[in-house]
C-alpha cells in the first residue's frame, strides 16, 4: 500500500511526467534518528535535506520514479541542522523549494510516509529498479552499514552492473555487502581492524565524507566523538579513496556501476552521473 500510496503522490505533485526512458529509481534511507559516539554519548541527527531532496528534485523533474525505502520501513528523520541555506549554495528560495518539497512528500511522517521495507523491496524484486541512491547525513553510519537486506540488495546491483549511487556519509553503507559486515564494524570501532572477508568493492576508487572535514565538523557533535571516520573505514575495508584538493567543494568519483559523492555539495553532481547513466 505504501509503494501505489507514494506513486499516487507523485501523479499529484506532476513528478510523472511523461518520459518513454522513464527510470525507476530506489532511494534508500536510515531507520535512525541518532548515531552512538564515543562514552555513551548520542547525536540526534538523520539524513541532510540537500542531499536528498536536490537529487529527488532532479529525477522526477527528468520523468523518473521514485521510490524511498529504509531497512525496517520506519519513517526517516531530517537532521535539522542540514536545514540551512549554506547548503544550498546560499540561495535561500532553493532550501525553502526543498523543504516545501519534503513537506508535499509526508516522508517524515510517522503515520504518512510512503517509505516501504527493505523486506519489501526484495518482494517486489531488485529488478524492478534501474538504480538506488543513498544520501548522508551521520544516521548511515548508525544502521545501514550493519544492514544484511542492504547487503543483498548492494550485491545484486553489483553483480548485474547497476547504478549505484551514495554521497557524504551515504558511501558507509557499501559496508553492508561485506561477509563479516559485523565483525569488521566492531573491529573498527575498537581499533583492532579485522580483515574484510568478501567485499564486493574493494579495489574501487570511491569517495566519502574525508576525516578532514569531518574534524573540521567535529564542533555539530556538541563535544561528542564518533567511533570511526568514514574514510578511514572504507580504506581499510580495500577502497581507494579519492579526495578533494579543498574541504567542503564537490567531488564526485565514478568506478564502474558506483557513483560516490564527497560532501553536500557533491549531491548534485551526484545527480548529474546518476542521471547520465539513465539515459
Amino acid at each position: 500500500m505504501k509503494f501505489l500510496h507514494f506513486a499516487a503522490a507523485a501523479l499529484a505533485l506532476g513528478f510523472t511526467t511523461a518520459n518513454a526512458h522513464a527510470g525507476e529509481i530506489l532511494i534508500v534511507l536510515s531507520d535512525s534518528d541518532h548515531l552512538d559516539l564515543k562514552d555513551g554519548k548520542v547525536f540526534e541527527t538523520g539524513f541532510y535535506l540537500n542531499e536528498l531532496m536536490q537529487p529527488v528534485k532532479a529525477l522526477t523533474d527528468a520523468g523518473h520514479h521514485v521510490t524511498f525505502a529504509t531497512p525496517n520501513g520506519v519513517a526517516p528523520t531530517l537532521d535539522k541542522s542540514s536545514v540551512d541555506k549554506m547548503y544550498f549554495g546560499g540561495d535561500e528560495t532553493a532550501l525553502r523549494a526543498s523543504s516545501t518539497l519534503l513537506d508535499q512528500l509526508k516522508l517524515t511522517s510517522k503515520t504518512e510516509s510512503p517509505v516501504i521495507s527493505l523486506e519489501r523491496v526484495a518482494q517486489i524484486g531488485y529488478d524492478h529498479f534501474d538504480a538506488v541512491y543513498i544520501p548522508g547525513g551521520h544516521a548511515p553510519m548508525q544502521d545501514l552499514l550493519l544492514s544484511p537486506g542492504l547487503g543483498r540488495l548492494l550485491s545484486d546491483f553489483h553483480a548485474k552492473g547497476k547504478v549505484t549511487a551514495l554521497a557524504c556519509h551515504g558511501p558507509i553503507a557499501l559496508l553492508s555487502a561485506m561477509a563479516n559486515a559485523q565483525g569488521f564494524v566492531r573491529g573498527l570501532e575498537t581499533g583492532k581492524y579485522a580483515k574484510a572477508q568478501n567485499w564486493i568493492y574493494a579495489g574501487y576508487r570511491l569517495t566519502v565524507i574525508s576525516n578532514q572535514e569531518e574534524e573540521l565538523a567535529r564542533g555539530l557533535l556538541s563535544g561528542g566523538a564518533m567511533k570511526f571516520y568514514p574514510q578511514t573505514a572504507l580504506q581499510v575495508a580495500g577502497a581507494s579513496y579519492v579526495s578533494n584538493q579543498t574541504p567542503w567543494t564537490s567531488n564526485v568519483i565514478v568506478d564502474r556501476e558506483l557513483i560516490t559523492g564527497q560532501n553536500p555539495a557533491s549531491a548534485p553532481a551526484v545527480a548529474s552521473e546518476l542521471l547520465k547513466r539513465l539515459k
